[in-house]
């Protein structure tokens, strides 16, 4: 049987960006069912306690969507028992494997030059728009293992905010969530005791100025405007949510039908 969480979320010690989707309204005036769909950053350093926390949920599947570059910087996920850990990674080693380096160690006029300017938050409006249209395939698996067998879910990345931000609106656009839904839902991400915690090498004085800090804010925030990208690519390239689902991830309408069974009360 699944256990729900308790209404007050916990803050896990070394899990970020953990919450229950639970709850979030459907069009058509059904709800989220609590204790189905979970979402968060990694688990590499989820402590004991953390660990035991999880293992409560009845959780059947993780969907892990780092890449390898990242499960080498971070570690693997804490093994549970009995749970199933699929890993889809959701954007490729080579790809910003460089960039994220000089996020990571570059000085002032480097990080100037290449995130001033709007330039950050272009590339990440870039990186959604390019998920939803080359990662089809790792979404459409997601949904089809949501509708047969994999409930209780927890969808997670490295920071629990793009790449599970993105996998958890796909999700929730499948069971007709409210589009305002999904946008408040993601937004959460931004909540202070959610955020990833920037890793910045400590060589240099300026490491942590505040000027580098707002350098590096749109790669952290969670923002409208990264996810209406996402929600515009499906328009773009499909002609809309509903051909995206059918057309792009191959969703039929009685495999749809069977993920908000499972997902919806």
């Amino acid at each position: 049987m699944t256990q729900q969480i308790p209404s007050t979320e916990p803050e896990l010690a070394g899990v970020r960006n953990f919450r229950d989707v639970g709850g979030l309204p459907t069009a058509d005036g059904r709800r989220v069912r609590p204790g189905v769909l979970f979402r968060s950053g990694h688990l590499a350093h989820a402590t004991d306690e953390d660990a035991a926390f999880l293992s409560g949920l009845g959780l059947h599947t993780i969907f892990d969507f780092r890449n390898a570059a990242d499960q080498k910087l971070e570690g693997p996920d804490v093994e549970l028992p009995g749970v199933r850990n699929l890993n889809l990674p959701l954007s490729d080693p080579a790809d910003g494997s460089e960039f994220w380096k000089m996020v990571r160690d570059g000085h002032l006029d480097q990080l100037r030059e290449t995130l001033a300017d709007g330039k950050a938050a272009g590339r990440m409006i870039a990186s959604y728009r390019r998920i939803v249209k080359e990662r089809t395939a790792e979404h459409a698996r997601v949904l089809h293992s949501l509708a047969e067998d994999s409930v209780p879910a927890l969808m997670h990345c490295a920071a629990g905010k793009d790449r599970a931000g993105l996998s958890i609106a796909v999700t929730l656009l499948a069971l007709g969530v409210e589009r305002e839904a999904i946008v408040t839902d993601y937004l959460e991400s931004n909540a202070k005791h959610r955020r990833y915690k920037v890793r910045r090498s400590a060589g240099s004085a300026e490491a942590y100025s505040p000027e580098v800090m707002e350098l590096l804010s749109p790669l952290f925030d969670a923002r409208v405007e990264y996810l209406t990208a996402a929600f515009d690519t499906m328009e773009e390239t499909w002609g809309g949510v509903d051909a995206y689902l059918e057309e792009g991830l191959g969703l039929s309408p009685e495999t749809r039908e069977r993920l908000r069974e499972r997902l919806l009360g």
